[in-house]
């Protein structure tokens, strides 16, 4: 992928050819950075039997609260039992905000709380250590009482699901939201975790975020969570979306049939776009799918097979670039499907974040067309209010790949960049 912005040199598209801008000669002092809020957790994964799950009363790959003496006994239990295999800083929001650092090697904020009093080998310890430096914690409010932890029980199929002990993550006021941070963002990045609660001080808080990203028509990103919750918050979600102007809705493939209705990947693509200008789906070992909106003028017909599935030739203009509906004189939908990277990785260590990190490379690849605006503003690809840099086809690509890096991995996060060299991947695929 070839991004402007902070990059080696080598991943810059040649700017000495004919009809190229020198980005350096057109340098903008404006910074590009994403704002997350996220109820800031410690993800502990263990192997587990589903007799376990049955045990716990915890449904096979939903998510559930437990009080806090239930989160210390299980875990105790599966320490001594040699089941835990790791524990890292998490959050969806938090996964994201610290992939998308890591891929553009740029700034971005994340909003939540933490423990105040920090020591050395404690979970908010742990939580900071294992966060790109490039993520900015100065907007973190610091809140006397332990972070909040997610059980992440995994079964012999690689599912998972969670108990989660709520801590202090819930605890973020409506007072810490920083209204120019807010404002001079490219995007504000939620989850529906956070809108679980209306009671909650971290709801009122969400819900100031969005005002404000409103009033300065800031993009708002919004990842779905979980099924359940989408089945139990669908009308206040549906109505939060249409009335607050979300652009890019993230979830996997129940959570957007949740909130749709519809049992069909691409037709609840296309519902959900009735909502919103750009859905990521993601759905296991299917792949993962990008439905966005682009103008009649804008559309560009790919180059690759045209397939049809319960929408005849639904990839036809993958080739374009995704616009806010908003923005197009004649709208219409576009589509594009990948399928899992090299068929997946032979072994699947971990698929806790994946979808994270596939939100994280669309972030990236938004963000990269805010920055092209700024140092650019001339250029031909900018001729309308685009919000994505590449097409909803290459962006599906890029995702996919990063998504990839997660599952063959141990951690929900990114630990470095993508591979400069991918022959070895690729070989290892061909010698399975």
């Amino acid at each position: 992928m070839k991004f402007p912005g902070r990059r080696k040199s080598k991943h810059y598209f040649p700017v000495t050819e004919r009809g190229r801008v020198s980005f350096q000669e057109n340098a903008s002092d404006s910074p590009v950075y994403i704002v997350g809020i996220d109820q800031l957790l410690v993800d502990i994964e263990a192997r587990v039997e589903e007799s376990v799950l049955e045990a716990l009363e915890l449904p096979k790959g939903h998510s559930a609260l437990f009080d806090e003496e239930k989160v210390e006994r299980v875990y105790q239990r599966l320490k001594a039992e040699g089941r835990i295999e790791g524990e890292f800083a998490g959050g969806s929001i938090g996964n994201t905000i610290h992939n998308y650092s890591v891929l553009a090697d740029d700034h971005s904020v994340l909003v939540g709380t933490i423990s105040r009093q920090i020591t050395v080998g404690d979970y908010a310890f742990h939580y900071v250590r294992n966060t790109s430096s490039r993520v900015d914690l100065n907007h973190l409010h610091t809140v006397d009482g332990a972070m909040g932890r997610a059980i992440c029980f995994i079964t012999p199929d690689g599912e998972r699901s969670f108990g989660i002990g709520r801590g202090i993550m819930d605890d973020l006021p409506e007072s810490s939201i920083d209204e120019t941070l807010i404002a001079g963002s490219s995007a504000l990045v939620l989850t529906a975790y956070l809108l679980r609660d209306e009671k909650a001080p971290i709801f009122r808080a969400a819900m100031r975020a969005i005002e404000l990203a409103n009033k300065h028509r800031v993009p708002i990103v919004l990842s779905l969570g979980t099924a359940p919750i989408v089945q139990e918050k669908r009308d206040f979600l549906r109505d939060l979306i249409g009335s607050c102007g979300v652009i890019l809705l993230a979830g996997n493939f129940e959570e957007v049939c949740a909130l749709t209705g519809e049992s069909d990947t691409l037709l609840a693509g296309s519902a959900a776009l009735d909502i919103a200008d750009v859905l990521l789906l993601t759905r296991d070992q299917h792949g993962l799918y990008i439905c966005a909106w682009v103008d009649e003028e804008f559309k560009r017909q790919t180059k690759d097979p045209i397939l049809s599935k319960s929408i005849p030739e639904y990839n036809r203009f993958e080739y374009s670039r995704a616009m806010a509906r908003r923005d197009c004189h004649l709208p219409m939908k576009v589509f594009s499907h990948i399928n899992p990277y090299l068929g997946g990785p032979s072994v699947i260590r971990n698929t806790n974040g994946a979808g994270d990190a596939a939100l994280a490379a669309l972030l990236h690849d938004m963000a990269a067309n805010v920055h092209h605006r700024q140092v650019a503003p001339s250029s031909p690809k900018n001729k309308a209010c685009f919000l994505t840099y590449s097409s909803i086809h290459q962006v599906c690509k890029y995702a996919n790949r990063v998504s990839y890096e997660v599952l063959r991995g141990f951690s929900p996060r990114l630990m470095h960049g993508l591979p400069e060299r991918e022959d070895s991947l690729e070989e290892a695929y061909w010698a399975r």
